[in-house]
Formats: C-alpha cells, sequence, structure tokens
C-alpha cells in the first residue's frame, strides 16, 4: 500500500494548454458566449484530462467489477448473495441493462468478477479483506483498463455493496450510520434496521483503525471497491477521464479523496443515484452530478447514460460552424 500512497501524492494535472484550445474554440463558436453550459465545460474537462484539442472518444470503455460480501450474512440485501455470479452471467449473456445502455452509447463493456466464490469476511466481526486481498483487488482495478481507452465508465455489482460503500463513507467523513444507509436493492423496514446496525457494528469494532483510508477501505469495503479505487488512480496517472457511476463507485474513488482532494479532478459524477448517503457523499467531495434520474442500478448503468451526453457535448464543439465560418456577425463589443 506505500506504492499506492506513494502515486496518490504524486497526481499528474490537468493540460492547461489543451483547456485553453477548448475554451477558445467555445468562444468562437456561432452562439453566445457560455449559452450550452455545462456542455461546454465537459468538453473543456476532457481535452484537459485526455491532454489533446480536440478531444476524442474513439473508444470508451466500460468496467463493471463484481465481487461478494461477507456482511450480507446480517440480512442487508433482498437477494441472496448467489445472484452475483448469476448477473456476471447475464452480463456475459448480453441481457442486463448495462449491455443495453454501452450499445446505445457506443461504449465498449468489459465485465471483471473477484473471486465471486469467495465472499470477503464479515466486517462486523473482522476486517473484510487482508492486505493482500487488497492490494490484489487494486492492482486488478489498475490493470483492467485497456491501452486505449479515452474515457472510462467505472461500476459494479456485487450483493451487500451498498452495506459496504455506506460503511466506508461514514468512515472517510463521518456522521451515523444512518446518514449514509439506503434501501440498495429494495430492502423493507427491517432490512433498513439490520443495515444501519451492521455498519454501527462495524464503525465501533473496527474504530481507530479506519482513520486511513485505504485502511478503512480494507476493513470495511470489498473487493470490487478496491478495484474501482485502483482503476480510479491509473486512469489518473494515465490522464484518462473518467465517469463515475453511483453510490458505490463514488464511495470507492471517494478513498483517494480523503488523502488529496484534487485527486478525483479527473471524474465526472454520472448521475444522483436514488440511494440517500449519495448526495451528502457527493456534497463531502465537491462534485455535481451530470444527470438525475432517480437510478439506483449501478452496473455504470447511469455512467452509460451520461456517456451520451458527453458524447453531445463534443458533437457540438466539433460539428458547429465557427463565426468566421458561417459568416454570422459576433456579439457587438460592450452588449
Amino acid at each position: 500500500m506505500l506504492t499506492i500512497k506513494s502515486l496518490i501524492s504524486n497526481l499528474p494535472g490537468p493540460d492547461e494548454t489543451s483547456a485553453d484550445a477548448a475554451r477558445a474554440r467555445q468562444m468562437s463558436l456561432t452562439k453566445p458566449p457560455g449559452s450550452l453550459g455545462k456542455l461546454e465545460d465537459i468538453v473543456t474537462w476532457l481535452a484537459a484530462w485526455q491532454g489533446k484539442h480536440p478531444p476524442s472518444l474513439n473508444s470508451a470503455q466500460t468496467i463493471v467489477f463484481a465481487a461478494n460480501h461477507g456482511v450480507a450474512a446480517n440480512g442487508v440485501s433482498a437477494y441472496p448473495t448467489e445472484v452475483t455470479a448469476q448477473m456476471v452471467a447475464n452480463f456475459k449473456d448480453g441481457g442486463a441493462a448495462i449491455n443495453a445502455l454501452t450499445s446505445n452509447s457506443l461504449a465498449k463493456l468489459s465485465v471483471v468478477p473477484i473471486s465471486i466464490e469467495i465472499p470477503t469476511k464479515d466486517f462486523t466481526r473482522d476486517a473484510a479483506m487482508s492486505t493482500g486481498e487488497l492490494e490484489r483487488a487494486l492492482d486488478i482495478g489498475a490493470s483492467a483498463i485497456p491501452d486505449d481507452t479515452d474515457i472510462l465508465l467505472l461500476g459494479e455489482m456485487g450483493i451487500g455493496n451498498t452495506t459496504s460503500a455506506a460503511a466506508l463513507a461514514c468512515a472517510l467523513f463521518g456522521g451515523k450510520a444512518s446518514d449514509w444507509v439506503g434501501l440498495g436493492t429494495g430492502v423493507n423496514a427491517d432490512g433498513l434496521k439490520r443495515k444501519s446496525q451492521a455498519v454501527e457494528t462495524a464503525l465501533t469494532f473496527h474504530n481507530n483503525a479506519l482513520n486511513d483510508p485505504l485502511d478503512a477501505l480494507r476493513r470495511v469495503g470489498g473487493r470490487e471497491l478496491a478495484a474501482i479505487t485502483g482503476a480510479t488512480l491509473e486512469a489518473r496517472q494515465r490522464r484518462i477521464p473518467v465517469l463515475l457511476d453511483g453510490f458505490v463507485s463514488t464511495a470507492a474513488a471517494s478513498v483517494l479523496f480523503a488523502y488529496d482532494e484534487n485527486a478525483l479532478d479527473h471524474c465526472l459524477v454520472s448521475h444522483l443515484s436514488s440511494e440517500s448517503g449519495h448526495s451528502r457523499l457527493l456534497t463531502k467531495i465537491c462534485k455535481s452530478p451530470l444527470l438525475d434520474l432517480e437510478m439506483r442500478l449501478g452496473e455504470a448503468s447511469g455512467a452509460a447514460v451520461a456517456l451520451s451526453i458527453v458524447r453531445a457535448a463534443l458533437m457540438a464543439h466539433m460539428e458547429m460552424a465557427t463565426f468566421s465560418v458561417a459568416g454570422v456577425d459576433r456579439q457587438s463589443e460592450g452588449v
């Protein structure tokens, strides 16, 4: 983990020359300055993190990491852990929402199961992962990104992982378990109480050992969360812009923010999950979602929808005529 911490302490920044080139083109296009709002900001962000203008979206890559959680034995999910492997098979057969949504947004899809036959330990009574297991999951995430990726969409599948995300967010940013715990897969009132109790028990059990963000990830996280953390850090090292999905992927990436508040500058949060802790988490990491569609599926589904918005932003940037080409008068000076 010393290597991970060293990488976090030496993060590359954005390419301001490319960002300035994007801004300059925005000002030359046949529209009032700033009139495309966040669409203009998205293109500037793309150029800055790809380090080129114009930016490109020729190889959008979606990665869904899948794993199982020992805490699920506490009745925190509406579904049994067997569903994780079943959904991985569904992804590979092309039958899930993420298959349809990545097809629509012209993104490639990779599914990376991580020891789904062996759940992590129940973090209410033990660390979820050993140091070796954490490091392996971080490495799996980092190595999963294809060489030609120009934008990365990160999602997950894992029964029990909203409980893990809630515990991790609470460990990183404080508050009560009830501040972070939500309905997840659709638990009833009793299930919600069990989730809150599991998070409270875990925070008491691990106590001050949660002060280090990576150790918090090891103790109350999961393999797929760690893989997302590793992939997010690797993308930063390679200057690949990232679309995070919902609560779980944002919580995983927030481990990096806990070390450096600029660590997620290369990331956009694709949507606001209806999972109750997501809004609180976005406030903590100073991010605004691109969309609010009341989604809470996971699987990078929100990121795939948001990619269509990113494509629209780039299309407008590249296909619109400039004032000089179109022969349109610019705004009068001083008006």
